[in-house]
This record gives C-alpha cells, sequence and structure tokens, in this order.
C-alpha cells in the first residue's frame, strides 16, 4: 500500500478522466491522495475529491497564484478550514523562480496562512521553489505544527532544518531523473523517518513519461528508485513512507 501524500487530483487536467486515474493508482497498489487546493476558485472542486474514498484533504492559497489572491480569501480559507477538517493548510509558501510574481505578497499571504495553521493546530504543506531559506525563515517565526516540504530539492543542511522544525521532505518525479544527482542523494542519504513519497500530478512527471501527465499511479515506480536508492525494498519503503505521511499529517487509515 502506498500513499500519494502530493496529488493535485481536482486539477482540470484529470476533468476527462479521473475515475479511470484513480482506478489505475488503486490498481498500482496507491490507496491514499493528499489533494491540497491552490485558491479559493478551487476550493470546492478540491472537497468534491472526497468523492473518492482515500482523499484527504488539504486548502491554503498557493504562492503561485498570488496575483488572484484577495485578502477576503483568507477569511474564507479560515471558515474552510473550521468546517472540513482538513489534514493540512496547503500548498502555501514563497515560489522565486516564476517571474512575476510579487514577492512581498507571497510573504504576506504565507505569513497569514501559517497564523491560520497555527491557530487551527494543522501541519502545512509548502512550496519552496528557489525560497528554502525564507521559508524556514517564517516556519521559525510561526513554530506551527510540521508538515512536508513540497518537492524538495534544497541543500542537506536545509534539509536538516526542515527536519528540526518537524517536517518530512517530498521526493517524487525528479528524483528518477539520473542528472538530478544531488536530490538522488539526499533521497538516498537523508533518515528515512524524513521521507515522504509524492507525484505532484499532474506536474513533475518521472523520466519514463517524457513529459506525458503524471498520475498518482507512478507511486509505484518511485518507491521502487527510491528502494534501489537506498538499498532496500519496496516493501520497506512502502511501510516507512505510508507511515510518515500519517505522522506528520494525520491521515487517516484506509479502509
Amino acid at each position: 500500500m502506498l500513499i500519494d501524500s502530493h496529488c493535485h487530483l481536482d486539477a482540470p487536467e484529470f476533468a476527462a478522466d479521473r475515475a479511470e486515474v484513480v482506478a489505475r493508482a488503486r490498481a498500482a497498489g496507491v490507496t491514499q491522495w493528499v489533494v491540497p487546493a491552490v485558491s479559493a476558485e478551487t476550493f470546492a472542486t478540491t472537497l468534491a475529491m472526497r468523492e473518492y474514498a482515500g482523499a484527504a484533504l488539504a486548502f491554503g492559497l498557493h504562492p503561485v497564484y498570488v496575483n488572484v489572491h484577495q485578502d477576503a480569501h483568507l477569511a474564507e480559507l479560515a471558515q474552510w478550514l473550521a468546517r472540513e477538517q482538513p489534514v493540512a493548510v496547503g500548498e502555501i509558501g514563497l515560489d522565486f523562480y516564476v517571474q512575476g510574481l510579487d514577492a512581498a505578497r507571497q510573504v504576506a499571504l504565507f505569513e497569514a496562512q501559517l497564523k491560520l495553521a497555527r491557530d487551527f493546530d494543522l501541519p502545512v504543506i509548502v512550496h519552496i521553489r528557489r525560497s528554502q531559506d525564507q521559508v524556514l525563515k517564517y516556519l521559525r517565526k510561526w513554530k506551527v505544527k510540521g508538515g512536508i516540504a513540497h518537492a524538495f530539492n534544497g541543500s542537506e543542511q536545509q534539509a536538516a532544518e526542515f527536519i528540526k522544525l518537524g517536517f518530512k521532505l517530498g521526493f517524487g518525479g525528479a528524483m528518477t531523473y539520473s542528472g538530478s544527482q544531488r536530490i538522488r542523494r539526499l533521497a538516498a542519504g537523508l533518515p528515512m523517518e524524513a521521507i515522504v513519497l509524492e507525484t505532484d500530478a499532474p506536474d513533475i512527471p518521472p523520466a519514463w513519461l517524457d513529459r506525458q501527465r503524471n498520475e498518482p499511479a507512478q507511486m509505484r515506480r518511485f518507491a521502487e528508485v527510491l528502494a534501489e536508492l537506498r538499498g532496500s525494498t519496496v516493501e520497506a519503503i512502502a511501510a516507512a513512507t505510508v507511515a510518515n505521511t500519517r505522522a506528520v499529517l494525520a491521515v487517516p487509515s484506509s479502509t
């Protein structure tokens, strides 16, 4: 059994065949998915993913969409957090890679959402593209319950700092590329209790998909890659990453 700790099952890329995507994932041994929202206008679509047994939800305002987020959306987010009992606040964070995003506005929204996470005693799922140190700065300031550093691609020192703050580190498609040597070294050498697996589907496709749409069914092969990197077995990797995901996000046992 596997848990995809970060899957945008609610994305429009899955609108035409979502049921088939879920069926393929289940056939591959993936029984649960954490589905993080990205904007207030998608909260209802994210909620609808509860139609699929095994979906665990998170609600947040993604930094890439900073230009569409409004202050009123923070109050709306608070209502959703109170009403729907998600497993995390997310996907939130900072993105200093995409050009044209207002950095100060990103920080303001990030801090406001960290405050909400603290108020609701929830972990967070953080987006950290080109922003690991800055994200760490605000996590230290707000002292939230921990969470997942999504698509981790930082240094070993940065990894250690996230771990100190109670975070697990997400590994997925990038780890499957032979040229991603730093990420592969981290996946091989970090403490196993700090690692979770994720697809970020439909994004970050693995090497073998040749830039095609990613799916949660790929989790089995991700586990195989991680097992090879660590000299372990798929069964051991699956058991550890499932336990790690449940520990940090309180994802319930699947039925």
